[in-house]
């Protein structure tokens, strides 16, 4: 299917079903290399990312990375990244493919702007493509082709290492489903070699778009451009953990204002999580108190049938007063109105693993 620009893979033949519970139970392989990597060097790296981001970068210790938010002057996100302080002296940032032609004119034009009045800071687009390995197994299954210790790499940590036979590879332990897993920054000429060797391992299938969906909504993730987007703030969005304490006091992001006087006055609506009866939810339904009233208060922004649970679930935003877990509201589907349940995320538990 089309996605961002790219052609994906829905599923490569196992279904959509299995192949999310295999991830769950064992080991998955997704290929993810639409997700643009940059690479951002100089003495003023920090400074230049903490003028887009909402995150405290200078307290990252090398080889860790953090969830942060790009925002504009108006609060809104404008993209997720991860942002790795990595060992090697450069930050190291994924983006998301939707956002890739917007993200890279705003880092751009910021680092023409420092550059322009005497700042050190160059970039870098990598060719790379990224591979994540996902699920319980992982650790067992790379290990198998790592020197390194894996034991000791963390939840949001990374290294630059040679992964079965093939050199210059950054891994980070991170992902996108809920489970221990990693990605694999590997050079584009040697990333199908990788992948075969993976998946030569009767424990790892492919998986595809579908089960991505599915895996990060159970973990309750965000899919920028349904779930969060420029008309998004981070408060709004429940990501106000994203902020750095640091950069709260300083209110030298984007958007500080607004943002902050949402954290101190609550915002008028909250994204929650959904759980309804029998009731298929797609994105973007209304949804209302229950009994219904004449003000609607949300929208779903995103929903599947869970396969780890076997009912449906959802997300979206409501009115900051029904916001509370265990709200009763009614969602509106072909219009019938339907139960729905507002309900803590994440809908599955997640198993990121942090090294003892």
């Amino acid at each position: 299917v089309p996605f961002a620009g790219w052609s994906l893979p829905l599923h490569y033949g196992q279904g959509h079903l299995q192949s999310h519970l295999h991830t769950r139970r064992r080991c998955s392989l997704f290929d993810v290399s639409h997700m643009p990597q940059t690479r951002v060097f100089g003495r003023d790296r920090v400074r230049f990312m903490e003028s887009l981001v909402v995150g405290d970068i200078a307290e990252l210790k090398p080889g860790q990375g953090t969830l942060t938010l790009l925002t504009n002057e108006r609060g809104g996100i404008v993209d997720d990244l991860i942002v790795t302080n990595t060992s090697e002296d450069h930050l190291y940032v994924v983006s998301n493919a939707g956002c890739a032609d917007k993200d890279l004119a705003i880092m751009r034009g910021r680092a023409a702007e420092l550059q322009a009045t005497g700042g050190d800071v160059h970039l870098e687009v990598l060719d790379n493509a990224l591979l994540a390995l996902q699920g319980p197994s992982m650790a067992q299954v790379l290990q198998a082709g790592l020197s390194d210790d894996l034991a000791k790499l963390s939840f949001m940590n990374s290294i630059t290492t040679t992964v079965f036979g093939v050199p210059g590879c950054r891994v980070t332990r991170c992902g996108y489903t809920g489970e221990d897993g990693v990605e694999i920054s590997v050079p584009a000429g040697r990333a199908v070699e990788l992948a075969e060797r993976l998946l030569g391992v009767p424990e790892v299938w492919p998986a595809g778009l579908a089960a991505r969906d599915s895996l990060r909504l159970e973990a309750g993730l965000c899919l920028y451009g349904n779930d969060i987007d420029e008309t998004t703030t981070p408060a709004e969005a429940g990501l106000l953990w994203t902020l750095g304490k640091r950069r709260r006091a300083a209110m030298d992001f984007p958007g500080a204002a607004i943002i902050m006087a949402q954290v101190k006055e609550k915002p008028k609506r909250k994204r929650v999580g959904l759980t309804g009866l029998g009731l298929l939810v797609p994105a973007h339904l209304p949804v209302s108190p229950c009994p219904r009233v004449p003000v609607s208060p949300g929208t779903v922004t995103s929903g599947c049938p869970s396969p780890s649970l076997g009912k449906n679930i959802a997300m979206g935003y409501v009115e900051t007063a029904h916001s509370r877990a265990g709200t009763a509201l009614t969602v509106e589907v072909r219009k019938k109105q339907h139960p729905a349940l507002v309900t803590k995320m994440p809908f599955v538990p997640t198993q990121y693993y942090m090294a003892k």
